[in-house]
């Protein structure tokens, strides 16, 4: 019996599905599809499945996604998939209508963010209404989290009963690689000489793309302030992982010029491994704009770091206020300011949030539970449309 699985870019498919798809591949015949990349062809040797290219642009393309969805429809007519499911908004719009277009009997699509709720007037109507006709072209919708199943209430995206897999995300987390066990003392001294970190500084990390709405523009200037003040208790670095990227929703120039004058910003860019940057510092920094449910919140909270997120979706639900990391109001930087100044001032608190971080995402996210009530669902639906597994 085959599944498709379908992300418009390769890098979803390679991260945010990492080993779920050779999971599910013991049980059904997996077939990724997504855009053409090098990605892609690691998903297909990593995970043992097949995969197939159909370029989607992320964007709104008209032309584009025509041709996109045509190649879309002919490739699962030519498969004759019993389940095809979708992450990511334009794979998931084209792959619904394509999917129904087709006669693919089960098409599942898992919102793991919402666009719309943070546009606004003509733009936010557009998306709404994207958002509306993959609903009612798919026969199954997921929520990744609690969160974004009360947007799509709030705003009727669908009348569709909506059902968060587990505790929410799409692929849990892999506690035996995201454990601080695995990096050694000489790989942490080793980075931290190539960094030039001392013991004695403090470390903030944010992981993730360089743009607005992730909350850089707030996050740089909350973190300069800080740096400059004579006054403060202990010597901080902050810590940038992530491409920098310059055509969609771009950094400011005041933003660009401090990450690039101040001496302790350290930008090292996309790292495929960022194991051992979490094991050299001591909190993360996630005060994105928008989320569904962000991996790398989880990530941190493995490798034992509380995490100071913006209260959004995911973030809020991953996040508990004093428990294992500070929310802070969306796009304000003098409360993420205030947040940082916290952690770094106040020992107490900041050890019972380190203390309590892995605990507290082992007993709700690990990766094997997400996969077996995946799988759980996959036979429910076969079930209930009389299909033999």
């Amino acid at each position: 019996m085959k599944v498709i699985r379908t992300s418009t870019i390769p890098l979803s498919l390679n991260v945010l599905l990492k080993g779920q798809l050779k999971f599910l591949n013991g049980f059904f015949e997996i077939v990724g599809i997504s855009s053409e990349g090098e990605l892609l062809d690691e998903v297909r040797q990593r995970e043992g499945i097949k995969t197939i290219s159909i370029n989607m642009e992320r964007g709104i393309s008209p032309v584009k996604d025509l041709i996109s969805l045509f190649r879309l429809y002919h490739i699962l007519k030519s498969e004759k998939p019993t389940i095809v499911h979708s992450i990511t908004p334009k794979a998931g719009l084209l792959t619904m209508l394509a999917g129904k277009m087709a006669g693919v009997p089960i098409r599942i699509h898992t919102f793991t963010g919402l666009i719309f709720p943070t546009r606004k007037g003509f733009v936010q109507k557009i998306l709404i209404n994207m958002d509306r006709l993959l609903c009612t072209a798919a026969t199954n919708i997921y929520p990744e989290g609690q969160g974004v199943k009360k947007d799509l209430m709030n705003y009727k995206i669908t009348s569709k009963p909506l059902k968060v897999i587990a505790n929410g995300n799409v692929n849990g987390i892999d506690l035996d690689y995201f454990s601080p066990d695995k990096i050694s003392k000489t790989q942490k001294d080793a980075l931290k000489k190539e960094l030039n970190i001392t013991e004695s500084d403090f470390v903030f990390v944010f992981v993730g793309r360089l743009v607005g709405d992730k909350g850089i523009n707030e996050m740089v200037k909350a973190f300069s302030q800080i740096s400059k003040n004579p006054a403060l208790l202990k010597p901080v670095k902050l810590l940038l992982i992530g491409p920098l990227e310059e055509e969609l929703d771009p950094l400011t120039p005041e933003t660009l010029q401090e990450i690039k004058n101040n001496p302790d910003i350290l930008d090292v860019g996309f790292q495929k491994d960022v194991r051992p940057y979490f094991a050299v510092s001591d909190a993360l920094v996630f005060p994105s704009y928008r989320e569904g449910f962000p991996n790398v919140v989880m990530q941190a909270g493995a490798m034992e770091l509380p995490s100071i997120v913006s209260d959004i979706n995911g973030c809020n639900e991953i996040i508990i206020e004093d428990q294992n990391g500070i929310i802070i109001p969306v796009k304000n930087s003098e409360k993420l300011k205030t947040a940082m100044e916290k952690i770094l001032s106040d020992t107490d608190l900041y050890h019972q949030l380190k203390t309590n971080s892995r605990p507290m995402i082992q007993s709700r996210y690990e990766q094997s539970v997400i996969w077996n009530e995946l799988l759980k669902e996959y036979k429910t639906l076969l079930k209930e449309n009389n299909i033999d597994v």
